[in-house]
């Protein structure tokens, strides 16, 4: 646990603290009795793990975890990252909020969360391939990953190539499993994968801010106008979460005109062209040297840019005590997981600085994992039954118009209006409606009582009864 302390004397928690933290606070303006409280907050299962591993460098011992927090749901459900700063703590902290996340987002999910602790940069792609697998092999023989028991997805660190090298292990080890493929989730298109799940998790911050941004009374209290139209935004994090969250503000009316990286940060105020930069960004492996805007080389300085959204989606703990009182967003989009303390946000929510919390806001990717194991158990892609169907219903139903108004559709109307919902028109209509019923939720929890003062707290306190009424129900706690 952590022992560090600021100027003040005041503790400095570290991740795993400020979650607890935030569940025990939570959990004290709920009705759950103490004992079930406990039980919801401490992880069911911690697995540490390590294996050999051949490299160019001769054998390696290799470390990993799999926790999985909560099973009260089955599969649990979480991400397995590839960092060289992982730790059980850390692990177990994301495994907790992947229960309130699923919870939230009604997706029948346990949280579950997953790491190897290598840096991947000095690795080859066989000698990574080779860690996967084992790990993989590992978690088998533990009984911990499968459709039904604990379904693994891509996180920090990894991506759809990963997943594939664990469908394809796990496969291996079941070859009379029929349901192989729902072992892991954000898997390449050609093995299993769903379209959208890539972009899922910026695409639903969009989504959640669209919603967050359109009760006018909510903008007032910041100053700010309804909608995301005309709003500034800075983007801490560039990666596959930052871009397309970057990209989808963007294309909702958003000027992004910061975008921060390691290293520095690209600002301008007229705007950034997102696309133009991610393929900067492709050519050269960085940001730095843009040849549009100005570049910064602070990057914790680029966070207190004035904006009205600043979307940190990078690491944890990025916003803290220290640097709080100098953010002059009037939003903060957690695209990340645990990017603001807990002290931080108590100083946020003095200074009126609405938070959009992580464990709703980012929780567009478990969803998507969510449509894609559902995809894996009924083995057939989504639309391809009814998309023809539809577009030949809306064709007659355009006929009907034309031959009752005199009016004459063009071929590019006739084409767009006529269109029946493909994987893609399907699993976006989702997103959008969870991400919707989500926030609405949340807002109506926070609004029924007056001791919840931000949406943190609120989405703690419906994810904590939802958890608690499962198990209630299940006869565990009589």
């Amino acid at each position: 646990m952590s022992t560090a302390t600021a100027p003040t004397g005041e503790k400095i928690l570290n991740f795993h603290e400020n979650v607890m933290l935030a569940i025990e606070r939570a959990g004290a303006l709920t009705d759950v009795p103490k004992g079930l409280l406990d039980q919801i907050k401490v992880s069911n299962v911690v697995v540490k793990i390590n294996f050999p591993v051949r490299t160019s460098r001769g054998y390696e011992v290799i470390s990993g975890w799999r926790v999985q927090h909560s099973h009260h749901k089955l599969p649990a459900k979480g991400g397995i990252r590839y960092s060289p700063l992982g730790d059980q703590e850390e692990v177990e902290a994301l495994a907790a909020l992947m229960t309130f996340k699923c919870a939230i987002v009604d997706v029948p999910f346990g949280g579950a969360k997953g790491a190897i602790k290598i840096d991947r940069r000095n690795y080859t792609e066989e000698e990574l391939e080779r860690i996967t697998r084992r790990y993989t092999a590992e978690l088998i023989k533990r009984n911990c990953i499968g459709p039904a028991i604990d379904v693994p997805a891509p996180d920090y660190g990894t991506g759809a190539k990963e997943m594939a090298w664990i469908a394809d292990t796990y496969a291996a080890f079941h070859g009379n499993d029929i349901n192989a493929l729902g072992c892991v989730t954000g898997k390449p298109l050609t093995q299993g994968g769903i379209r959208g799940r890539v972009e899922a998790t910026g695409r639903g911050l969009a989504f959640g801010l669209t919603e967050a941004c359109r009760h006018a009374e909510d903008m007032a209290k910041l100053g700010l106008q309804p909608g995301l139209a005309g709003k500034s935004v800075v983007v801490q994090g560039f990666g596959n979460v930052g871009y397309h969250a970057a990209r989808y503000l963007a294309e909702a009316g958003c000027r992004v005109i910061g975008v921060i990286e390691w290293d520095g940060a690209i600002y301008d105020p007229a705007g950034i062209d997102i696309v133009a930069l991610d393929e900067y960004r492709k050519g050269t492996r960085s940001i730095t040297g843009y040849p549009h805007g100005t570049w910064l080389t602070d990057p914790k300085a680029a966070l207190e840019l004035e904006c009205d959204i600043l979307v940190p989606s990078a690491l944890e703990n990025q916003i803290t005590a220290e640097n709080a009182p100098r953010i002059k967003a009037r939003i903060i989009a957690e695209g990340a997981n645990g990017p603001t303390t807990i002290a931080a946000e108590d100083i946020l929510n003095a200074r009126g600085i609405m938070v959009v919390p992580d464990l709703y806001l980012n929780a567009g990717g478990v969803t998507v994992s969510y449509f894609e194991w559902l995809k894996n158990l009924s083995h057939v892609r989504f639309g391809r039954m009814d998309k023809r169907f539809e577009a030949t219903a809306y064709d007659r139903l355009l006929g009907a118009i034309e031959s009752t108004t005199g009016k004459r559709f063009t071929a590019a109307e006739r084409l767009s209006l006529a269109h029946g919902a493909d994987e893609i028109d399907l699993v976006n209509s989702g997103l959008e409606d969870t991400m919707i019923g989500a926030f609405q939720q949340i807002r109506e929890t926070k609004l029924r009582d007056p001791r919840i003062k931000d949406l943190r707290t609120a989405a703690f306190v419906g994810a904590i009864q939802k958890v608690a009424t499962t198990y209630l129900e299940l006869g565990v706690f009589p």
